[in-house]
């Protein structure tokens, strides 16, 4: 029986082994006549490169789960796993469809060990990563971390989406992951020397988990397996564990020997600045420059204020301002504002004789390299703008509101409102007047280009067929 040999490089590369074990496939090579490097039986056996086999039969078709639970495998230290990888897929493609189903199979149940372990260790590098300031350089960190198994690729996207704003390295014995603000990039391994020493932020860390370390709820063994001893030498807050350990049984005493104390209120009650008084929409958008009700004023460039006459009939209310209009303080400019404009033209109704606002005043977002991408406003967003939202509504005193999106609707109608039930459908505020939500233009652009994208815009713009049923008769009554 012929030998063939296989390599995979880096071993713990999915596409790198999938390619090998699809050329193998395809030569008809059988998972007994292949050894790979890092297999047992590797160094005792020659043989011909897979690589250099003619294919005698189309790629091997397999489910996504088989691709996922392979992805994992691959980052474990076992020098198995490629052969057993392998087997699995001869089987799965030589017509054993439902093989990841059986738990009780060998191969699949030594795969899901293998893949939990990675699960594990990944889990472990989340937690235990510390980051160290690097002396002479601002916003550069660096950290070290000795993993069990191949991981650094497979978490390092998450401390780039985690740690963004900054640019970090993080360095183990075989691989090490940098993230320059913009792009990830990955090198050699490096040793413990490389990282530098302690910083200021040690002491921060001893600090803070001095003070959340509560002695009554005390569990050694758990704790250690939570955080194995291993993991210790690398976080600042393991050198109180024995201080802090010693130290529990004294304290629970006194917890419990001091005398009991009234209930008080964990989170003190939010004091949430009044409006100013302002009379008109020149003063009110003025006044709403300075606003200070919830966070959001921090990050975003400026206020962004509802826009239009002030004898409107017709008040368009949307969601929050996004990148274009955080840069620009007008509402409805961006690519959502484009689209409604062109919905708008489709019914042959004016924006410049519509008002047009958001729910909530300030961009949402988070960093993510040089990019601002938009974060749904909380509620407590919306309940700090709504006073800023009911006081353009008195001022404008429109006829109709429309809601685009969930938030402007449920800033509008209440917490209840379910936009994809009540969907284009009139109804009347405790004051009169009418009023119907829809989609807001941002959720047409998020579906798939081509006809799911297209379906999306008509149904779109047919809600808005309500709108221009009513608009000609709103702005004449304003006349």
């Amino acid at each position: 029986m012929s030998t063939f040999h296989a390599t995979v490089t880096p071993p713990w590369d999915e596409r790198a082994w999938r390619d090998v074990a699809r050329a193998a496939w395809r030569a008809g090579i059988a998972p007994d006549q292949l050894t790979w490097d890092g297999d047992g039986q590797a160094s005792l056996l020659a043989g011909v490169d897979v690589l250099a086999q003619a294919p005698v039969r189309l790629a091997p078709h397999v489910p996504p789960d088989f691709l996922a639970l392979a992805g994992s495998v691959l980052c474990h230290r076992d020098a198995q796993r490629h052969g057993l990888l392998y087997r699995l897929l001869w089987r799965i493609a030589s017509g054993e469809r439902a093989l990841l189903e059986r738990e009780t199979d060998a191969d699949v149940r030594r795969a899901g060990e293998l893949a939990k372990a990675v699960g594990r260790d990944s889990h472990k590098m989340k937690a235990f990563v510390r980051f160290r300031e690097v002396p002479g350089e601002r916003d550069a960190f660096v950290a070290w971390f000795e993993p069990e198994h191949f991981i650094v690729d497979r978490v390092a996207p998450f401390f780039a989406r985690r740690f963004a704003g900054m640019r970090w390295a993080i360095l183990t014995p075989y691989r090490s992951a940098f993230w320059d603000g913009s792009a990830l990039g990955f090198g050699g391994g490096a040793t413990r020397g490389d990282a530098p020493a302690d910083d200021a932020q040690d002491a921060l860390w001893r600090t803070y988990y001095a003070n959340i370390f509560n002695p009554a709820r005390l569990n050694p063994r758990m704790m250690t397996q939570e955080m194995p001893q291993k993991y210790w030498k690398n976080l600042p807050e393991a050198r109180l564990l024995p201080t802090l350990l010693a130290e529990a049984g004294a304290r629970v005493q006194a917890m419990a020997d001091r005398e009991a104390e009234a209930p008080r209120r964990r989170i003190p009650e939010r004091v949430v600045e009044p409006l100013p008084r302002a009379e008109g929409l020149p003063a009110l958008r003025a006044a709403a420059r300075e606003c200070r009700r919830c966070e959001l004023w921090q990050p975003a460039t400026q206020t962004v204020f509802g826009e239009g006459p002030s004898s409107a009939r017709i008040m368009i209310v949307g969601e929050q301002p996004g990148d274009a209009e955080d840069l620009s303080g007008r509402p409805f400019v961006g690519p959502a504002g484009q689209l409604f404009d062109r919905a708008l033209a489709t019914h042959g109704i004016d924006r410049a004789r519509l008002y047009l606002t958001n729910a909530v005043k300030h961009f949402r977002f988070e960093q993510r390299g040089k990019r601002r991408l938009h974060r749904n406003p909380a509620v407590s967003h919306m309940q700090a703008c709504r006073p800023w939202l009911e006081r353009e509504i008195a001022t404008v005193k429109p006829r109709i509101i429309v809601c685009l999106g969930a938030t402007a609707a449920r800033a509008v109608f209440g917490a209840g409102f379910k936009l994809m039930e009540q969907r284009a459908t009139w109804m009347r505020l405790d004051d009169g007047t009418r009023a119907f939500a829809t989609v807001h233009p941002s959720w047409v652009l998020r579906q798939a280009s081509g006809e799911a994208r297209d379906t999306a815009y008509q149904s779109f713009v047919d809600d808005l067929a309500l709108l221009a049923e009513l608009a000609d008769a709103a702005q004449d009554a304003s006349s």
